[in-house]
C-alpha cells in the first residue's frame, strides 16, 4: 500500500491518504502528485473527494522528524525539493479541472489544514478531530502563497484569530464561519455527504479549469514569484 491511493465511485474519484497521521514529506508529495495526475487522466471523472483512511487523523501536516533529519544530515536539497513539490501539489489542487472536496475525517493540523484550504469545498465530521494552525507555537511561518490561498477558504477575521493563537477549532465553529459546508455527525455521514455533493458536479473540465485559473491567478503568481525566496534561503523556522 502506498502513502496515497484512489478509487472510483461513478464520476467521483476518492483520493485517500493512507499513512496514519499522513505526515508530509517528499515521498508523500510525490505520491500525491502521481495520484492527482492519474485522476486527471481518467476523463470520466468530474469531481474528487480527498480524505484519509485513519480513524483519528485527516493530515497532521509536515513530517517534522523527517525535516529535522534532513537538516542534521545537511541534506538541504531534499528539503527544497520537498517544499517545491508540495507547492506543486497545492498548485495542482488550486487549478484542478474539477471540484476537489476535502472530507476532513479527523485532525487537520498545520499543512493538513492548509491542504484542505487548497481544495474547493470542505466537509468535516463533528464527533472527532480539530482544525488547527500550530505554526505560531512551532516557530514555522507560512509561505506567502499559503497565506493567499488560505484566505480564499477562511474569512479574514477567523484566519487572523486562528493563525495567531494556534487554537484548535471544531467542526461546528468551522461551519458557522462557512469554512466547511457541513459539520457531519460522524465518519459515515461525512463520506455520504461529501460523495453525494461531489456527484452533483458534471461540469465540463475546460470551463471549470479556466474559471479556477482566472480566479486563482493572483495566488499562483505569489507562489511562483515570492515563495522561492523563502524556500531557497530555507527560511522555515524562526528561533526565539
Amino acid at each position: 500500500m502506498g502513502l496515497v491511493e484512489w478509487t472510483k465511485d461513478e464520476s467521483v474519484a476518492i483520493l485517500t491518504m493512507t499513512a496514519g497521521e499522513n505526515r508530509n514529506n517528499l515521498n508523500f508529495a510525490n505520491e500525491m502528485m502521481r495520484n492527482l495526475e492519474e485522476i486527471v487522466a481518467d476523463t470520466s471523472i468530474h469531481a474528487t473527494v480527498l480524505t484519509s483512511s485513519d480513524e483519528k487523523n485527516f493530515c497532521q501536516g509536515v513530517d517534522v522528524q523527517w525535516l529535522m533529519e534532513r537538516f542534521q544530515a545537511k541534506d538541504f536539497q531534499s528539503i527544497k525539493d520537498f517544499m517545491y513539490r508540495m507547492n506543486d501539489v497545492f498548485k495542482t489542487l488550486l487549478l484542478f479541472p474539477m471540484p476537489v472536496i476535502a472530507a476532513i475525517n479527523g485532525h487537520a493540523f498545520g499543512n493538513g489544514a492548509i491542504l484542505s484550504c487548497a481544495c474547493d469545498f470542505r466537509f468535516m465530521r463533528a464527533d472527532r478531530g480539530f482544525f488547527c494552525f500550530p505554526e505560531v507555537d512551532l516557530g514555522i511561518p507560512f509561505l506567502p502563497g499559503m497565506i493567499a490561498w488560505v484566505r480564499k477558504a477562511i474569512p479574514q477575521h477567523a484566519f487572523h484569530d486562528w493563525k495567531y493563537t494556534g487554537r484548535r477549532v471544531t467542526a461546528p465553529e468551522l461551519e458557522r464561519e462557512r469554512v466547511i459546508i457541513k459539520a457531519c455527525a460522524n465518519r459515515e455521514e461525512l463520506m455520504k455527504e461529501s460523495i453525494a455533493f461531489a456527484k452533483t458536479f458534471h461540469k465540463k473540465r475546460g470551463i471549470f479549469g479556466e474559471m479556477k485559473k482566472r480566479m486563482h491567478k493572483h495566488i499562483i503568481e505569489i507562489m511562483e514569484k515570492e515563495d522561492p525566496e523563502y524556500i531557497e534561503k530555507l527560511f522555515l523556522f524562526v528561533p526565539d
